[in-house]
């Protein structure tokens, strides 16, 4: 099998200790590609190390986190901006989006920090990796305006309801990305995740965080994807090795800059 997980931070400093087992041991799994979505300018360098000491393992891409917009969020993305030159190496622009769950203090910047990056990812040809949390009316006004401009990514960690789960399957460039959430006991989301077709997911594992039963509570990593998979492969009935399949091609649909 060949598994990609399309989004998790192993550049984050949880992992300076142990980085090439935890390299290993996704490999061990049939991982074989592992996307990592920024935060801010600060792990750009770091992300960046892990590309290059991993080529065709690790693939970057380049956004401001809605968590991590400030008041000087124009000229961060400036900066940021700036390093979309000829040749780069980032496959999308991530991790993007608006989050309003703990803090709604940069409300309009959230949105407008949002639709600039938008306008990159149609500039540059690159994808989205889109983060929504508490802001599904928000998001989906900000994106509105892009529905026939060939605007496409991935919706990541999706955890809304069946309603939230047409609405955003309604942008036909976008894929849905699942994550550890599905396997949590209390979750609805098996159930929502019936009516998305397969050919609409992608597999995430966000590590180090949600990480799936069994693992939960834990930190997570790459490896754990397997126990998304096959919770994703009994909700709809599919052999394990289909899914992996399936999602794989999803994946590099979107993200066509791994394909290298």
């Amino acid at each position: 099998m060949r598994i990609i997980d399309t989004h998790a931070h192993l550049f984050d400093e949880v992992f300076a200790g142990d980085l090439e087992e935890v390299v290993s041991r996704a490999l061990q799994n049939d991982v074989e590609k592992v996307f990592l979505p920024n935060i801010d300018e600060s792990t750009i360098p770091a992300m960046l190390d892990l590309c290059t000491g991993h080529p065709g393992f690790f693939y970057p891409m380049l956004g401001l986190h809605p968590t991590e917009v400030r008041a000087d969020y124009r000229e961060v993305l400036g900066r940021m901006e700036a390093l979309l030159q000829a040749g780069h190496p980032f496959i999308g622009i991530g991790e993007v989006g608006l989050d309003y769950y703990w803090d709604s203090t940069y409300y309009k910047e959230q949105q407008e920090a949002f639709r600039c990056q938008v306008e990159w990812s149609l500039a540059y040809g690159l994808p989205l990796m889109i983060h929504s949390r508490s802001a599904q009316k928000e998001l989906v006004d900000v994106l509105a305006p892009f529905r026939t401009r060939g605007v496409g990514g991935v919706f990541h960690s999706f955890g809304g309801m069946a309603e939230e789960a047409r609405e955003l399957l309604s942008f036909e460039g976008f894929m849905i990305g699942i994550n550890g959430v599905l396997t949590f006991k209390k979750s609805a989301l098996p159930e929502v995740l019936r009516q998305i077709p397969i050919e609409r997911v992608v597999l995430e594992t966000d590590a180090p965080y949600l990480s799936p039963v069994p693992r939960r509570g834990k930190r997570n990593e790459s490896a754990y994807i397997r126990h998304t998979l096959v919770k994703v492969a009994e909700v709809y009935g599919l052999p394990v090795e289909t899914v992996a399949g399936q999602t794989y091609e999803n994946a590099l649909k979107i993200y066509s800059g791994a394909r290298k």
